[in-house]
């Protein structure tokens, strides 16, 4: 049985991570968004991890910094997503390994949060909260309990606030 690696992104795998987002969610949606997002200053290569099985790219996520704001403060915490695992093979630990190795990217890089839109259930095995419970809301238009969060940095969302998605995504929605 081979081992997961996670690892940032290359050049050279943008095509497979295409492919992968493809097969994902079939359809060419969420490959289009990074493919724009990658175009964007909130692109960041360091942000964008791969999971490799056996030499081949099985999975893909990408972190976007995004700002936090509330009452005239702005913060940037990360925003999760898309998250993508090839349909064969799925139910093998990469989506896991994906959003552990985020976590662990978020506090080297010195970041507080990561917020996602995704299935509440799914993240909250990771530590990640309703985003109502912490008074955070965001600018896309997606019910309100599929927004979560996890904390980095202790108190680092005290206070609640705003997280603005960029145009991308709300393209998206």
């Amino acid at each position: 049985m081979h081992a997961i690696t996670v690892r940032p992104e290359t050049a050279e795998d943008i095509r497979a991570i295409d492919v992968v987002h493809i097969s994902a969610f079939c359809g060419e949606a969420e490959a289009h968004l990074v493919d724009e997002l990658r175009k964007s200053s909130a692109y960041n290569r360091e942000l964008s991890l791969v999971a490799e099985l056996g030499g081949r790219i099985v999975g893909h996520v990408l972190l976007t910094r995004v700002p936090l704001r509330r009452e005239g403060s702005e913060k940037h915490v990360l925003a999760l997503g898309p998250m993508s695992v090839v349909p064969s093979q799925s139910h093998r630990g990469i989506g896991s390994e994906l959003i552990n190795a985020s976590v662990n990217l978020a506090k080297q890089k010195g970041y507080g949060a990561i917020v996602v839109l995704g299935h509440p259930e799914y993240y909250k095995r990771f530590g990640f909260v309703q985003a109502r419970d912490v008074q955070v809301t965001c600018n896309l238009p997606a019910p309100e309990d599929a927004l979560t969060l996890r904390e980095i940095v202790d108190g680092n969302l005290a206070g609640g606030g705003h997280v603005e998605y960029p145009e991308q995504f709300v393209a998206l929605y």
